[in-house]
């Protein structure tokens, strides 16, 4: 059965995948129609289509790997003046010379040039006006951070948080000795039994003071060692009030920086009820922000973190838990999560958790601005919109449209690049992964 769990785990992972790259890319078509654009394809996948339909001029479909997915639009970059003249003429442009990338900038053009209808064509992507564009390519990256708001406030707010109450589940017999949990024969009984606090009280002051959980009922006891408390507790519908004294146990406390000291705590011995707490309704969107930070703070690391997991990889040592990783990754994690050995709402929310911060990932990485990135094509409709202002502000002819595809060597370099740090991070999540437990 642990098995079958890992695997089903896994196999939700792959699915919420395809969803979010579905709604990735539904966030480019939906707008790019708006506008007016053809878009010829709205693919789920790579590799051999599986299945597809035409429908208003678009070829829906899915693919055989389901790790992408892509929209093809008309006209994504203006046609290059070699082939206005070509077109002209009733004949089709040369290959350029020059060397491999000169071949590419020209396979791009070409490829580029299919999806026009003449020069005169007004259904492409290049004319819309900047902020159109940027609309159109900041939607899909967009679909991914409101798909996680939407997943982190069924965590949040429909499900809710993992949160020890007030409520006393059960009580300690003894007050413990450095480093252990039994209780000797000579061990003095806990404070809170000896003051007669029982399991299924509720505590609802501390010397006067409200409590609203168990955080705030542990911080006062742990500093008050030896210092007679009142507690005033509700048992089957009646308050009573109650003295405690907390005995004084030595504890490790770790500092900010990593060090530990030990210090004198107080200690009562009692064990809190955890219960699902619901949130306010804006509590998904405020974590989904939060996660955005998160997640920049890792991406604006990621060649050294995905060269430390290499090193990791090789020499064997323990991965950073708060890394990166990689779909393979996160599919095991999602399938720890299924298989763990705790109540099923408690997975649940385990899986939720991880697709809404892959979301977010997709989210954050997407707006990097470098081709063939999201963020790419938005940085240069941004550059073309800057040209055409300082030109209107300095009342010259109208520039050119900005030639992407004369970016095209970039594109290859970053493409290596990410091939080479995801299949760093496959091996490691293979070979080194990371364990929830």
């Amino acid at each position: 059965m642990e098995i079958l769990a890992f695997v089903i785990g896994v196999v939700l992972m792959v699915v919420g995948l395809a969803v979010s790259i579905a709604l990735h890319e539904l966030g480019h078509l939906w707008p790019a129609k708006k506008f007016g654009v053809r878009v010829g394809q709205y693919m789920i996948g790579f590799g051999p289509t599986l299945w597809s339909r035409r429908m208003r001029g678009t070829e829906y479909g899915f693919k055989a790997i389901p790790l992408g997915g892509y929209i093809s639009m008309a006209g994504m970059y203006p046609p290059s003046p070699a082939l206005r003249q070509s077109q002209g003429q009733g004949g089709r442009s040369g290959r350029a010379g020059g060397g491999f990338f000169a071949t590419m900038v020209q396979d791009a053009r070409d490829a580029n040039a299919e999806t026009l209808h003449g020069d005169d064509d007004t259904h492409v992507f290049y004319r819309l006006p900047v902020w159109k564009r940027v609309v159109v390519m900041l939607g899909g990256p967009v679909m991914n951070f409101l798909f996680a708001i939407v997943l982190f406030s069924i965590l949040l707010t429909g499900i809710g948080v993992q949160t020890a109450t007030t409520e006393v589940a059960r009580l300690s017999e003894c007050v413990p000795t450095t480093g252990t949990s039994e209780c000797a024969d000579s061990a003095p009984a806990a404070p809170a039994e000896a003051a007669g606090i029982q399991p299924g009280d509720t505590i609802v002051s501390i010397d006067g003071e409200p409590v609203a959980d168990f955080a705030e009922a542990s911080a006062v006891i742990r500093s008050s060692p030896g210092e007679q408390l009142t507690f005033v507790v509700e048992r089957e519908g009646t308050q009573q009030t109650l003295q405690v004294t907390p005995a004084t146990i030595q504890t490790e406390v770790t500092a900010a920086d990593g060090s530990t000291t030990t210090q004198e705590v107080g200690f009562v011995g009692i064990g809190p009820t955890v219960e699902y707490v619901k949130q306010p309704i804006w509590a998904g969107a405020q974590m989904a922000v939060q996660n955005v930070g998160a997640v920049a703070g890792i991406i604006w690391q990621l060649p050294a973190k995905v060269w430390q997991t290499g090193v990791d990889l090789v020499t064997g040592a323990e991965r950073d838990p708060n890394g990166p990783l990689s779909i393979v990754g996160a599919g095991r994690l999602s399938g720890e999560v299924a298989a763990a050995d705790s109540p099923i709402l408690n997975r649940v929310a385990g899986y939720l958790s991880l697709l809404a911060s892959l979301n977010i990932a997709l989210f954050v990485f997407n707006l990097i601005p470098l081709l063939p990135l999201d963020g790419g094509h938005i940085a240069v409709a941004l550059w073309d919109g800057l040209k055409r202002a300082w030109a209107k502000l300095f009342r010259r002819p109208p520039p050119k449209p900005v030639d992407a595809t004369k970016l095209v060597p970039v594109t290859f370099v970053v493409v290596i690049a990410l091939i080479a740090m995801g299949a760093v991070l496959i091996l490691a999540d293979i070979f080194n992964p990371v364990s929830l437990f």
